[in-house]
């Protein structure tokens, strides 16, 4: 079977830039992640990782590159077939190039087809839009003002010594 997805970049700009393609079932993420960087005009040679997601695309499991864990437990791309983690139930994956310019991506499975004699999979179908020459900013919630972490926000007065909770003749 082919797989037919809409690969989306998470822009804040009007213009939609996305990319149709086609690749077999049984190719591996790392074939996907390929023509990705590929359509998108991207060398390939930075880091990247696959992040299952759900139907409100909520960033889920990690399937990496390579495998910078220290007990080598990663997920790998080149290791897991693209319909062990996408199929009709689990449509939905986040894809994000280049952690230092953080390229994210929405990929999800448009159709499943049956193969058609005498086409190259993986296969380019449709492009969209062009890409930017830096990576759109993202916002994340931690970066907003409200309900944002502030760590010198706690109402302490810390020349209050009377007041600070704890013994001063600790040693």
């Amino acid at each position: 079977m082919i797989y037919r997805f809409r690969v989306i970049l998470d822009n804040d700009t009007e213009d939609d830039v996305f990319r149709d393609l086609e690749i077999r079932e049984t190719d591996s993420l790392e074939d996907l992640h390929n023509i990705i960087t590929q359509s998108f005009g991207f060398d390939g040679s930075e880091m990247a990782s696959f992040y299952i997601s759900n139907d409100q695309w909520d960033q889920g499991e990690e399937i990496s590159l390579f495998d910078l864990s220290d007990d080598g437990s990663a997920r790998l791309m080149n290791e897991t077939e693209i319909c062990n983690v996408v199929h009709e139930a689990q449509t939905k994956l986040i894809y994000v190039y280049d952690f230092l310019s953080m390229w994210t991506f929405y990929v999800e499975l448009a159709e499943i087809v049956d193969v058609i004699e005498g086409h190259d999979y993986p296969n380019l179908m449709f492009v969209k839009g062009q890409v930017p020459d830096t990576a759109p900013d993202r916002v994340f919630e931690a970066d907003s003002d409200e309900g944002a972490f502030n760590e010198f926000d706690d109402d302490i007065d810390v020349e209050d010594y009377d007041n600070l909770d704890f013994d001063e003749n600790w040693n």
